[in-house]
């Protein structure tokens, strides 16, 4: 999304959409679900509350700030933008807590774009696109292996991202459905080879509350460019990632807070005109 389009992109259809995915539950393959006891339930609540209580005392709120919040608390509703929200200011938190215990590939957050039931596709895959896509011809390639090395033969590699002017399918009127998105089956040896479209940087939605209260405070509401990934194979813990590029201006002020070294890839041209290739091996842990 260009900065300008951005200004006039419709917040509630992205919201709604992303709101729906949420309230499915599709989200618990990170976790496997499960419910939470009344003590786990007052003792996480609890804190959450008298942080806010905390802020109040320490900012000395007044009832015109206070109104103001509760106006914002239902535009978001409104709009279906808790799942944006969430996932922009909070999520990597909950990323940080879960990375403590976890082995194999550096994860970061999922993000509210994700949709189910995508193209299934076999390495070597070419993801969805329009005839004309514009953008950098791009190849993803690597494997996955187990934490002792062994090559995941048939694993999934679930990838979406934007197109070149930052918009996601499914979450905009410009892209068709599905385009740049898909799940690609590795071979026998756990190889993946994945031809697309380099994505680029793009704002949260600035016409809704989450983007208004961003610039409100005078932050950056930019997301670096990034490919999104899920990576899978039965017996072992989902990889949820995100793949970003060196040299992108908004590296190391992402709204989102998800970015890492770690995850920064540094693509080479391949000498075939414009198309540029990065590998990168993704290694899953076993389930507990």
């Amino acid at each position: 999304m260009t900065t300008t389009e951005q200004s006039t992109t419709d917040a509630a259809t992205a919201g709604s959409h992303a709101t729906e995915i949420a309230r499915s539950g599709a989200a618990t393959f990170r976790t496997g679900g499960g419910s939470v006891d009344q003590q786990r339930a007052a003792s996480v609540i609890g804190a959450a509350l008298e942080g806010i209580r905390s802020a109040i005392r320490e900012q000395k709120v007044t009832y015109e700030e206070f109104d103001a919040f509760k106006r914002w608390l239902i535009a978001v509703s409104d709009t279906g933008e808790w799942p944006l929200f969430l996932d922009v200011y909070l999520e990597f938190e909950v990323e940080k807590v879960a990375a403590e215990t976890q082995d194999g590939s550096v994860g970061t957050i999922l993000g509210p774009f994700w949709l189910d039931g995508q193209a299934q596709l076999s390495s070597p895959a070419t993801l969805p696109m329009r005839d004309d896509e514009p953008g950098t011809p791009m190849i993803l390639a690597g494997q996955v292996t187990a934490t002792d090395g062994t090559p995941l033969a048939g694993a999934k590699v679930d990838i979406w991202h934007t197109d070149d002017e930052g918009w996601y399918s499914g979450f905009a009127s410009k892209p068709p459905a599905g385009n740049l998105r898909g799940v690609v089956t590795c071979d026998d040896q756990g190889r993946y080879e994945i031809h697309t479209r380099k994505p680029a940087p793009y704002t949260i939605p600035l016409d809704g509350p989450t983007g208004q209260m961003t610039l409100a405070a005078g932050w950056s509401p930019w997301r670096p460019a990034h490919i999104h990934l899920l990576v899978t194979a039965p017996g072992h813990r989902t990889l949820t990632t995100q793949l970003f590029f060196t040299g992108d201006p908004y590296l190391g002020n992402d709204v989102a807070s998800a970015d890492k070294p770690e995850l920064t890839l540094d693509p080479q041209r391949t000498g075939n005109g414009d198309e540029i290739r990065s590998d990168r091996d993704f290694v899953l842990e076993p389930e507990a």
